[in-house]
């Protein structure tokens, strides 16, 4: 068995997969030998643990891009660890619901900053997002989510209203950079772990 094979085996073992289970990405890896896959690997490991959120913060941050890519491989493993962590299954569906609003906000509002029109800032959003008032998780960890997927997804607008909402409840820098960095791995594994 080859390195990468052996390595291979040890991330989907992690991940509750059978640790012959290839799909077309793992292949490609694994004939091309690539070096990566340890890359990889230890990447992924990194998003259980922060110097600046909890283990179920990460857990929680991680299911919420999970559910946003649309991974189930990934929501089922971040889903058990967040349980394993002591979230809540209320918790655990703030985050499935984050995932989807800020998928509505991305769109609605790169639109918006897209176009540059001062006449659709005018016109009202007419979407709703009651669960922002007052979140299970709380105001600041939801912030936190919300900033994380709109990062992957790719909206500056959202990004920088959610970096000054999230500054303005006292959190710093490096909790944000964290989620982030977060967010891109699980983003980057699930191109390979579906």
């Amino acid at each position: 068995m080859t390195e990468v094979t052996e390595t291979i085996q040890e991330l989907l073992a992690v991940v509750g997969l059978d640790t012959d289970y290839r799909n077309e990405s793992l292949g490609l890896l694994e004939k091309g030998s690539s070096r990566y896959v340890r890359d990889l690997k230890l990447n992924f490991s990194s998003t259980f643990t922060s110097s600046h959120m909890t283990e179920k913060e990460c857990a929680l941050l991680a299911l919420s891009i999970a559910v946003n890519n649309n991974n189930k491989v990934l929501i089922d493993f971040f889903e058990k660890l967040a349980l394993s962590k002591e979230a809540t299954v209320e918790e655990i569906g703030e985050a499935a619901a984050c995932a989807s609003l800020l998928a509505l906000n991305n769109v609605f509002y790169r639109f918006r900053h897209f176009t540059g029109k001062e006449k659709y800032t005018q016109i009202p959003a007419r979407v709703r997002m009651q669960i922002m008032s007052s979140p299970v998780t709380g105001k600041e960890f939801f912030e936190l989510m919300s900033i994380a997927v709109s990062a992957v997804n790719g909206c500056e607008m959202c990004v920088n209203a959610h970096e000054k909402s999230i500054l303005g409840l006292g959190a710093t820098e490096e909790r944000i950079f964290d989620a982030v960095r977060i967010a891109s791995i699980v983003t980057s594994a699930g191109k390979v772990i579906y």
